[in-house]
């Protein structure tokens, strides 16, 4: 079956520990996320929601849904960007995250953005 290339949106991940936030006594480990949206398709698109999977290292799974990315629901033309930060927090120094935006092309073309899985890790937790 053949991908349509009108519908698709690249998903770039960038993390940072933030151990001002964290307090690893108190097993709370809090990072920092930048994620650079692009449309790489052909049809101009809107993010309409979001579902994330962030997972720890002892398997225990928190879903987070919800409107948008940090209030906001961007409208991508094809080549367009959008960036934006925000934050979790794990009980353990490792994790992973992973999930999808829920787009809607100018069409009217609803469809899914997978965003590829990414580790959540403490420096020089992982080698």
């Amino acid at each position: 079956m053949k991908t349509d290339k009108r519908y698709e949106i690249t998903v770039e991940p960038e993390v940072r520990y933030l151990p001002e936030q964290s307090d690893e006594v108190a097993g709370r480990y809090v990072f920092a996320y930048t994620i650079t949206i692009r449309n790489t398709g052909t049809e101009p698109a809107q993010l309409i929601s979001r579902h994330w999977v962030i997972t720890d290292a002892e398997g225990r799974v928190q879903e987070v849904r919800g409107l948008g990315v940090v209030g906001e629901q961007p409208h991508l033309a094809p080549g367009g960007v959008h960036r934006y930060t925000s934050g979790t927090a794990i009980a353990t120094p490792v994790g992973t995250m992973s999930g999808s935006y829920q787009m809607v092309a100018d069409d009217g073309t609803r469809f899914e953005a997978p965003i590829p899985a990414f580790t959540l890790s403490v420096p020089r937790v992982l080698h």
